[in-house]
């Protein structure tokens, strides 16, 4: 154990003896022994010296030594008799250091069975550790080993139903019968449940055919459920047999090792429809062994009204009702088996909808409530990412009261920022709140709506308290209770801004305590800081809750605000204001991101990296944008802000070029669009190749074997460099290298190899991007001469070509061909993965080394292998392919055949998948080059053209495609003679001239219903001639069907004055100009005959409609001066007996007048209304016929002449003027007629007056104004009046100074005057019925509530004179009411009651009859009767 210092002990009793008690030590350093889980501390070291080593004389002549007063006293002691001492202190001493020897021993024990204790700690905690780990491990899904087993009985007898459940923890079992829980004490008397150890079982005795039926029983716990089935049928002696529905417990299949088989890729859908996505997996999913569960980016989505999530067999899938941006985001299934959890993830993307408006903007997202308080809530949300071509200017916000009406609209004036207060709202009502975005275009789309709100009293809760009482009842005790009677309100508290914006600020503030029982409401004050002038800042707002907003603050200026407590007793004295408030500075949008990289991903996808800007504490998220080199428009990426710096953008073009481009959010907006990317061709990274497989033994000689194997699933994206090769002995464990530089080739010779020596392999590839992983271990191959007859294994063996039902087959012949050249090979296939049922294709084996498989099942699963025959027999069969499936490619192009410009015949092959070191192989037969003699070829960007110099029967054959880097790439063609004679044919064409045509056979018809067939050519000699053909028979001119041939013109024509069905068949034009010649047919059958045929009946019906009345001019609108709708149309061809006649929506309109001489019918609508839109028809008609014609004035029709009207509203606008109300200025301006579509905007000085000033607007039918509130100097100056119509501005002016100002605000001071004489006036205000009665003996107490201000003269009459000092009468007065108690009414005192109240502003009286009636009597009629 190690050496430690002890800490150094002050010697508190020393006496005269010290010299007895001194303190000795060893040399080594003593030890103070704690536990491994103390502490230990150190001091000065005191050494311990055998006394059998050093005297004690030598001891004290040790100067290097720290010592102790002792050792001084010591020292004089000896000094006086050194040899008489010297013995006695060598004995002290050895017994010194035998005692300190006893000490360090009890140290060392003491120590020993500390530590003991603390490992004993330590093994228990980490026994307990392990032991809760095991129980991890242990845990377990219920499950029956034992389920239920049905039973058939006979009436009386006795049942046992008994399972056994496993798991950990220890399920929950519960019993069923007939889907009913059977629970104690309600079960049946002959019914017994028991459980003993895992065994559950149900006892039926004397069972009856009432107890027949499906017994169930269901174990659960934590980690999931399961259950078991069993029927109970009871047959009964009289014959019937109940419960005879036959029901097996079902086995649950494990299903352990299901795996994702079809997964969603990246997926794109548009705001507001719905979005399915599945997945299938290998097995059907039982609940009891594996779950499904859903998520988008880390958060588990759970089944909802707008989320469906289903399981079903081997499917899983989940749809959402109505997507929107919010569900944007990576989706994720996790599958979550016994012994394993898979995932798979992709990204959804949410297009905008179509905007309302051309170039409006998309909807904002993810609209969040917040401070929900009884007429007050606060709203915060993201701007869109597209903006429509203009920027966002700002937000309308709407709200919906749930259940009850339309969207309404919250702020006149657009917020600019992403956050808005609503004020204003119905206390205990469900509110949905939703947003719209703004710019110069018009309203966008609105948001989604949030969830439903409820305004409620957030403090509510810790208002009420409920006690729990016996039996289960409960008693409410609300702290307004106990708080007592409280009349006069106390005032609030803690007044202070919540929150700032440069438009407003909302104000919060504590409720006073006690609050008292009644409700309460506020009144807010404001003053300017510095000044001790106070006003309302609510007006005549209701104020409910401790929050209100303000909007009618000057910018730069401070305030301070207080609050007053209101109830129905009064009115409660000011809080303490406010610490100075102000508005606050606008937010600045955020910077955009820099520094924008783009990386290849995948071939249809990119990753995108940027960086962030300095400043992002207020940055939400990231748009991204993308544009294809060589388009204009940019396309949005991502709907919903992205958090990170990077993006990987899917759904791109393969091959196609792109750039890149950012932008900030944040609640002020999004920023500027950061600098574009550079460009970047989509292809799939390089990445390193991945494992060759199937290494095959192709030849030994006893010291080399030749192996061979197949080429890398995927290159990587990048062509495969060479192969590195390695070997090992078998049961050895390290490789070493075979070839240092990589081979080429798929084949390598091995060499200096011991005979008789079993040896393995493996190989890797290796591209641009490095060596990738190296194969599986090869099977051991024995180093041993071959020397058998037969030859030895093709190699090579690869599909090219593979369709829904054919595939070709290529291999390479055996190196080893045995005793006799190879003769044929022999072609073997075996369906499904793994199977090793193998069957010949054909009994005859194949000459040479390419075949082609045809019959092969769609979608089906095969392997195949060849063997090399000679005629020694078959040799060893290769290696299998990899599993190949019957199925054509997506994208899969054929080899186009066809003649070009110059009339040679070329064979093109196109694929999208070339890259820079692609080049495309040709060969005939699978395998033989192209004679370079007879053909060429040509490498493009997306693919190779083979071109014949002279194509003939010795070219014909199967020509095959094949791109070098990629050999699944591959396509053929069988280039046969019928191909050699119809491409002869075209190239002759091609090379011989032919009348150009400018269009081809074209069908008309005429007004008069006439038919005329014509086509065009280049302009032609004289010498041209043509000859028509129909139906085979050549034609001419008749009477009936008349032929024009303009050959200057190059025009062909046939004209038919009545077209009948003899006429239908095939029409054939052949020209003939010199050399050159051309055709031309139309086939003029079936439906386009009829067609025609129709239309030319239908023109000639309408030709002679015209003959009788018939409408010149159809319906159409207009709007007059006067802005009147004018429905206008012209009848011509019309005589005496002809009438108009007009409907609506199907139904007769009287008010149109119609002129018979000009034939002008007109309908006249004075004022246009929501009822005015529908569908118009008119009808003329006489004894010659009739003609109809309609109008439908309604939707984007209705929204165009609603635009016409607000243009002539706009024009009659008279001229803005200026009166005073009691308030301050009012200015309008009045129209002829005035609708909300005309949109008008106030401004003074030019400057636009704003919803958040202090001005307020208005308007109605006849005019719009607005008033300006304690009119100042400042508010001197030009107020304009901006009116657009939809199309265009319109201005009315007034220059609000000098008389008219002086006049205007004259008015305004007279009015206010008025209204503050009238306010402060004395008045009755309420109390006080007109008639009362009561009876005889009783008491009559009258209160009447009186207002005013200054204090009031109150006075009560009786019969019209004063009731003063009266004993039976006793007359209150209180500053806002009055009562008189008149004490056991009489007879006498039936009269009029009046009450008398007055101030120096005026006064007011209130008379009330009193009506006294005996007891035996009945109540006056319409008195109201006193109890």
């Amino acid at each position: 154990m190690e050496t430690r210092k002890t800490i150094r002990r002050e010697q508190e009793e020393l006496s005269t003896q010290m010299s007895h008690s001194m303190q000795l030590s060893s040399q080594i350093k003593k030890r103070t022994f704690t536990s491994s889980d103390e502490d230990t501390s150190y001091a000065h070291i005191f050494p311990i010296i055998p006394a059998d080593v050093m005297s004690v004389k030598e001891v004290l002549d040790m100067e290097a030594v720290p010592r102790h007063r002792t050792w001084q006293i010591l020292k004089e002691t000896l000094a006086a008799d050194e040899e008489y001492h010297r013995e006695k202190w060598i004995w002290f001493g050895n017994e010194a250091e035998k005692v300190e020897v006893d000490v360090l021993k009890n140290q060392h024990l003491l120590r020993r069975r500390v530590d003991k204790l603390a490992l004993r700690k330590q093994a228990q905690m980490k026994l307990s550790a392990h032991m809760r780990y095991l129980e991890l491990l242990s845990q377990k899904a219920p499950d029956f080993p034992i389920p239920l087993r049905s039973h058939t009985v006979w009436e009386g007898m006795m049942v046992n139903f008994c399972c056994f459940v496993k798991g950990c923890p220890t399920p929950k079992v519960t019993w069923y019968k007939d889907g009913v829980l059977l629970r104690r004490p309600h079960i049946p008397w002959n019914f017994r449940i028991q459980e003993e150890f895992g065994l559950h079982s149900l006892e039926i005795r004397r069972c009856t055919p009432d107890d027949a039926g499906e017994y169930k029983v269901i174990a659960r716990s934590p980690l999931g459920e399961a259950m078991t089935f069993g029927t109970l049928i009871v047959n009964s002696y009289q014959g019937a047999v109940a419960g005879s529905d036959y029901s097996k417990t079902p086995g649950f299949p494990f299903g352990l090792g299901a795996q994702f088989v079809d997964t969603f890729p990246p997926t794109w859908v548009t705001e507001g429809t719905s979005l399915t996505l599945q997945c299938t997996f290998t097995s059907p999913l039982v609940p009891v062994h594996q779950n499904v569960t859903w998520f988008r980016d880390g958060i588990q989505l759970h089944q909802s009204n707008n989320v469906d999530i289903c399981t079903v067999d081997n499917k899983a899938s989940i749809t959402l009702k109505a997507a929107y941006k919010e569900h944007e985001g990576v989706y994720t299934i996790r599958l979550r088996t016994v012994d394993d959890i898979q995932e798979h993830s992709a990204f959804v993307y949410v297009r905008d909808a179509s905007a309302e408006v051309l170039g409006g903007p998309a909807s904002p997202l993810a609209v969040q409530v917040a401070d929900v308080n009884k007429n007050y809530v606060f709203l915060t949300w993201q701007p869109p990412s597209a903006d429509g071509g203009s920027p966002v200017e700002g937000y309308y916000v709407e709200k919906l009261e749930v259940g009850k009406g339309d969207w309404v609209p919250c702020n006149v004036h657009i917020q600019k920022m992403c956050h808005y207060p609503v004020f204003g709202l119905k206390e205990g009502t469900l509110y949905q709140f939703r947003v719209r975005a703004v710019n110069k275009a018009g309203v966008g789309r609105p948001s989604k709506a949030t969830k439903p709100v409820r305004t409620a009293d957030p403090l509510e809760h810790t208002r009420t308290m409920v006690i729990t009482a016996d039996r289960g009842r409960t008693v409410t005790v609300t702290k307004d209770e106990l708080e007592g009677q409280i009349k006069a309100p106390l005032p609030p508290t803690n007044v202070h801004a919540c929150e700032v914006s440069d438009t407003y600020v909302v104000l919060s503030w504590t409720e006073p305590e006690p609050r008292g029982r009644e409700p309460l409401t506020f009144y807010v004050e404001r003053s300017l800081e510095g000044s001790s002038s106070w006003e309302l800042a609510s007006l005549d707002m209701e104020v409910n809750s401790p929050r209100f907003p303000v909007f009618d603050l000057i910018k730069g200026k401070k305030y301070c605000f207080r609050v007053r407590s209101v109830n129905k007793y009064g009115v409660s004295d000011p809080s303490e204001p406010s610490e100075p408030i102000s508005l606050g500075k606008p937010k600045a949008v955020p910077d955009p991101p820099h520094s924008i990289l783009v990386f290849r991903d995948t071939d249809t996808s990119v990753l995108v990296k940027w960086q962030e800007p300095e400043n992002k504490e207020d940055i939400l998220g990231y748009y991204v944008y993308y544009n294809e080199t060589g388009e204009k428009d940019w396309n949005t990426v991502n709907n919903k802000p992205v958090t990170n710096p990077r993006f990987t953008v899917h759904g791109l073009k393969t091959g196609k070029e792109y750039v890149f481009r950012v932008k900030s959010v944040s609640r002020a907006g999004n920023s500027s669009y950061s600098n574009e990317s550079e460009p970047i061709v989509v292809k799939s990274a390089i990445r390193v190749p991945s494992a060759p497989s199937a290494i095959a033994l192709l030849l030994c000689t006893g010291s080399e074997m030749v192996l061979g194997w197949r080429a890398p699933a995927h290159n990587g994206g990048a062509a495969v460099r060479g192969y590195y090769l390695d070997q090992r002995e078998k049961d050895m464990e390290v490789w070493s290298e075979v070839n240092e530089k990589p081979t080429k080739e798929r084949q390598f010779k091995v060499c200096n190899l011991s005979s008789g020596q079993f040896y393995q392999f493996r190989v890797a590839a290796a591209n641009l991007a490095g060596v990738g992983k190296p194969s599986e271990a090869s099977e051991p191959f024995l180093c041993e001469k071959w020397t058998m007859p037969e030859p030895g294994c093709p190699y090579d063996l690869e599909a090219r070509d593979v369709t829904d039902s054919s595939l070709v087959l290529l291999w390479a012949a055996p190196l080893y061909e045995g005793r006799s050249p190879v003769t044929g090979y022999l072609l073997e296939v075996s369906k499904g993965d793994q199977s090793d049922n193998w069957t010949a294709l054909d009994e005859i084996p194949a000459s040479c080394r390419h075949y082609k498989v045809s019959g092969l099942e769609e979608g089906q699963t095969y392997r195949f292998r060849v063997s090399a025959v000679n005629e020694a027999g078959v040799g060893s069969p290769s290696l299998p392919t990899e599993p190949i499936t019957a199925q054509t490619q997506p994208g899969t192009n054929k080899i186009e055949i066809g003649v070009d410009e110059q009339g040679f015949i070329f064979l093109d092959y196109k694929t999208d998948q070339m890259n820079e070191e692609s080049e495309i192989v040709w060969n005939r037969d699978y395998t033989e080059p192209v004679d370079a003699s007879r053909a060429r070829a040509a490498n493009t960007d997306n693919g190779s053209v083979l071109t014949f110099s002279d194509a003939a029967e010795e070219d014909l054959g199967l020509y095959t495609a094949t791109m070098s880097d990629n050999p699944n790439q591959s396509c053929s063609y069988d280039f046969t003679a019928e191909d050699l004679e119809r491409l002869k044919k075209l190239s002759w064409e091609i090379r011989n001239p032919l009348i150009a045509l400018k269009s081809g056979w074209q069908v008309e018809v005429s007004e008069k219903g006439e038919v005329r067939l014509w086509f065009e050519t280049e302009s032609l000699s004289e010498s041209a001639e043509l000859r028509l053909i129909f139906n085979d028979q050549e034609i001419s001119s008749t009477p009936h069907r008349r032929i024009n041939f303009d050959r200057a013109k190059g025009l062909v024509e046939i004209l038919f004055d009545r077209i009948t069905w003899e006429d239908e068949g095939s029409y054939t034009a052949q020209l003939r100009d010199g050399c050159a010649k051309n055709q031309c047919t139309l086939v003029f059958v079936d439906e386009k005959f009829r067609e025609t045929m129709a239309s030319a009946d239908a023109k000639r019906r309408e030709y002679r409609r015209k003959s009788g009345p018939y409408f010149e001019d159809f319906l159409s609108w207009s709007v007059n001066e006067d802005c009147e709708l004018i429905i206008k149309c012209k009848v011509t061809n019309v005589i005496k007996e002809t009438s108009l006649k007009w409907f609506k929506d199907g139904k007769a309109v009287t008010q149109a007048a119609y002129d018979q001489s000009s034939g002008v019918g007109i309908l006249t609508v004075s004022q246009v209304t929501k009822t005015t839109a529908g569908s118009y028809k008119a009808v003329v008609s006489d004894n010659r016929g009739e003609d109809a014609s309609t109008l439908d004035l309604q939707g984007k029709e209705f929204d165009k002449l609603l635009q016409q009207l607000s243009k002539q509203f706009a024009l009659s606008a008279g001229p803005l003027k200026v009166e005073g109300t009691s308030e301050g200025f009012r200015i309008y301006c009045s129209f002829k007629y005035y609708i909300d579509h005309l949109k008008t905007s106030w401004y003074f000085k030019e400057k636009r007056i704003d919803t958040d000033a202090r001005t307020k607007t208005g308007s109605n039918s006849q005019k719009v104004w607005i008033d300006i509130p304690d009119p100042t100097e400042k508010d001197k100056g030009k107020y304009t009046l901006e009116m657009f119509d939809g199309s265009e501005k319109h201005q009315r002016y007034l220059d609000l100074s000098g008389q008219v100002f002086d006049e205007a605000f004259l008015d305004y001071q007279r009015l206010k005057q008025e209204a503050i004489t009238e306010k402060k006036r004395a008045r009755v205000t309420r109390g006080l019925p007109d008639a009362v009665a009561i009876m005889e003996g009783k008491s009559l107490c009258l209160t009447c509530f009186i207002d005013g201000e200054p204090a009031l003269d109150t006075i009560w009459f009786r019969n019209d004179k004063e009731i003063v000092n009266h004993p039976q009468f006793t007359i209150t007065k209180e500053p806002k009411c009055s009562t008189i108690t008149i004490n056991e009414v009489t007879l006498e005192i039936s009269g009029k009651y009046s009450i008398y109240v007055g101030n120096k502003y005026g006064s007011e009286t209130v008379d009330v009859t009193v009506s006294v009636y005996r007891c035996d009597q009945n109540p006056p009629e319409n008195f109201v009767v006193m109890v």
